[in-house]
This record gives C-alpha cells, sequence and structure tokens, in this order.
C-alpha cells in the first residue's frame, strides 16, 4: 500500500508540475457525522487537477491523504454518536464534474461526483465500542475482543468554490463539500459482560452488514498564486498543498 501511495503522488505531482498554471496553499479539514475533527497531511494533498470540457465545464480529480482522527461504523444492531473506528490514514481521491462561472476577477464553481477512499493502519475504538455495547445490553460493566477485515470505499459527493481574485496573480479560494461514502468492514469476535449483581455473560459477535461511516462535510481556505496574465480568468488544473 505504500509503494502504491507513493507511486499514485509522484505521478500527480509529475503531471501537476508539466501542466498546472496556478499553485495554492490552503488549509482544509473534515468534520464526519459522529467523528472526529481530522485534517489532511501536508503535503500530500492535490486537489483540483483536471481539464476543461469548453467554457463552462471542467473534468477535475486529485488526491488527499488524511489523518483520521475517528470515524463511525453503522450498520450494527446498535447506534452511537462515538466514533468506532480510532485514528488512521485514509486516501481520498475525488473524481467531479465541475460547472464554472467566470466574472473578470471572481468565479463560482459548483461540482458533483463521486469518490474512492481507503483507509490503512485502521484500529478500533474499544473504549467507545464497550461503551456502546453497556448501554445496548443495559449492562454495568462490558469488554470486547474483536476483529474486522478492511475494504475500500465508494460514495459520491457535491459542493461549491468561490474564488475572488484581488490581482491578476492572487485570489482567496472558499470551497465546502458534502461526501456521502461507505466501506464494508465486517466485525467478528465477542464480548463479556453483565451487571455487578449477576454472573457475566459472553456474547458471539458477526456483524457482516458493518460499514465506515464516510460521512461529513470537507472545507478549505486557500490562497492562489496565478503566473497567468489575463484578467482573473483561472485555469482548470491547479496544485494546492493542504
Amino acid at each position: 500500500m505504500k509503494n502504491l501511495l507513493f507511486t499514485f503522488m509522484l505521478v500527480l505531482g509529475t503531471a501537476i508540475v508539466s501542466n498546472a498554471q496556478q499553485v495554492g496553499l490552503s488549509f482544509s479539514y473534515f468534520v464526519p457525522r459522529n467523528g472526529y475533527f481530522s485534517t489532511p497531511i501536508s503535503p500530500f494533498s492535490i486537489r483540483g487537477l483536471g481539464v476543461n470540457l469548453g467554457r463552462y465545464f471542467a473534468l477535475q480529480t486529485g488526491a488527499s491523504l488524511y489523518r483520521m482522527a475517528g470515524l463511525n461504523i453503522i450498520g450494527l444492531p446498535y447506534q452511537t454518536k462515538d466514533p468506532l473506528l480510532g485514528p488512521n490514514f485514509t486516501l481520498l481521491v475525488p473524481a467531479e464534474l465541475v460547472f464554472q462561472l467566470k466574472g473578470k476577477m471572481i468565479q463560482f464553481d459548483i461540482k458533483g461526483g463521486g469518490f474512492f477512499f481507503y483507509g490503512f493502519a485502521q484500529k478500533l475504538d474499544y473504549g467507545n465500542f464497550d461503551r456502546a455495547i453497556r448501554q445496548y445490553q443495559n449492562w454495568d460493566v462490558a469488554n470486547s475482543n474483536l476483529s474486522f477485515q478492511n475494504n475500500p470505499g465508494f460514495g459520491t459527493h457535491f459542493g461549491a468554490e468561490l474564488t475572488l481574485y484581488l490581482t491578476n496573480q492572487f485570489g482567496i479560494s472558499l470551497e465546502a463539500n458534502y461526501l456521502m461514502g461507505s466501506s464494508r468492514i465486517p466485525i467478528t469476535g465477542n464480548y463479556i459482560g453483565g451487571n455487578m449483581a449477576g454472573p457475566l455473560q459472553t456474547m458471539q459477535v458477526n456483524y457482516k452488514d458493518a460499514k465506515v461511516d464516510f460521512t461529513g462535510f470537507e472545507f478549505s481556505i486557500g490562497l492562489i498564486f496565478s503566473g497567468n496574465s489575463g484578467s482573473g480568468k483561472k485555469p482548470t488544473a491547479r496544485r494546492r498543498r493542504r
């Protein structure tokens, strides 16, 4: 996985250095549903690489390597608002169709498409798992011993980006996206628990329908530096470090 990630980033970086007419620096964040606030790992985030399809449309892609603080797991017999998947690294690769409205010193983009993601170095958050089991079983104590199978995930997203050019070579970008995705994560094992007044019980676990919930808001604010000498026209290809 490490070799694949390195190769992918190298190919993207080579393509961008060869073709990009803009560079940018931005701060971006991901706020998952029932998860913890997460940020990309700089400089492993390259977004906005693509081609124009006429005046109003473009295709864009890129990649971001996130350090996820915590994501939720759905498809269980019980629900919780606490993340059940602990810290991990997640590679996010979007593919989107962009509708572009360009003015002299302003541009507004509406985006939508799909994305691929893959988490690695994943661990279950046993503290939150045990708490959820205690509430589900109405027990005083619970201790889980679980294992899982990791799988790639897919989803859809939509969003918008507003770029304001203060000069022909300098602009400010505001972007927000809503992502809706999931990946299969079958969980097996057991948990032991019970009430203080009674004997302990051992329950077998087979959560074959469990899924990582990759739903939430991704937003960023950035600075764009353009070598373009025109009046605010923004090329599609952009290198954006996050």
